[in-house]
């Protein structure tokens, strides 16, 4: 027969593995890169993209300047900021986005381009119950 001690330490070893899972995930944001680009020849808009994709390397740097979002219904980032995407493009706006800006005339027709880009930049993103917080890397 086996004895009562075994059992015990056998229980506590998963207790220990499934808490250290649970806290090491409550503590470590997600992080996701994130990049957006804008286009607007002849004052009409041409094209806009908004690429959200997980981070596969651990990225450096300290968080500033957040937002938080409200996520009811514990949506991916990806839907998350499809609800909310004026509320979100106007913060990434807010960080500031690097603009190209073209202007030519010939034979008294004038065209022009101007593009805003958010280069590739790293987000840390925190889903709480009712929120979610996201804040880039410096």
């Amino acid at each position: 027969m086996r004895s009562g001690d075994g059992d015990r330490s056998f229980l506590f070893t998963i207790c220990a593995i499934i808490f250290c899972l649970f806290f090491t995930s409550a503590i470590y944001a997600d992080e996701y890169l994130i990049s957006y680009r804008y286009v607007v020849k002849n004052a009409l808009l041409y094209n806009e993209r908004l690429l959200i994709s997980p981070a596969m390397q651990k990225c450096k740097g300290t968080t500033y300047s957040n937002i938080i979002l409200d996520n009811k219904k514990n949506d991916t980032l990806k839907h998350l900021i499809q609800k909310h995407r004026e509320e979100f493009l106007a913060y990434l706006h807010h960080l500031g986005l690097q603009v190209w800006h073209r202007e030519q005339t010939t034979n008294m027709q004038n065209s022009s381009t101007t593009v805003m880009t958010l280069p590739t930049t790293c987000f840390k993103v925190d889903f709480n119950d009712n929120s979610v917080t996201i804040a880039p890397l410096k």
